[in-house]
């Protein structure tokens, strides 16, 4: 069965600002077929503005940022957003995130704010933290 999943911005963040961790090996495995990460127009934005703020904690230049950006786009199932279903949630960027899950289908929200996404399985969508995310993969630290 395919695994369809949605990384919050929070993970993505997290595995760009350190190669050790979960975060990282989550990172690792976009592209490789061991799950489908889904992504919407706005989401891709939402990386963006995160992973490039001088405060992210990130230090990568500008062109290996852009350049992971179009990798994780690129590697993704792109997914329209048509309708909004906001507010669900208390903070409208899980609301975004939610709102790509739902749409594209998936059944995994990867977050470290587990507690933020409470409703989204009313949608079957599980709101998990990256390690134990890996460990549903069989995927080891």
């Amino acid at each position: 069965m395919e695994r369809r999943v949605v990384l919050d911005t929070n993970v993505l963040v997290a595995g760009l600002r350190s190669s050790l961790g979960a975060s990282y090996r989550v990172v690792q495995l976009l592209g490789t077929g061991r799950f489908t990460h889904v992504v919407s127009v706005a989401l891709a934005f939402e990386y963006e503005s995160a992973i490039t703020r001088p405060d992210s904690g990130i230090s990568l230049s500008r062109t290996a940022i852009d350049d992971v950006l179009d990798y994780v786009v690129a590697t993704a199932r792109r997914q329209p957003i048509y309708f909004l279903w906001r507010p669900r949630l208390p903070d409208p960027g899980d609301d975004l995130v939610l709102e790509v899950a739902a749409h594209g289908r998936g059944d995994t929200i990867v977050t470290f704010n587990t507690r933020d996404f409470r409703g989204s399985e009313q949608f079957g969508i599980r709101a998990v933290r990256p390690y134990p995310f890996l460990q549903s993969l069989g995927v080891v630290l």
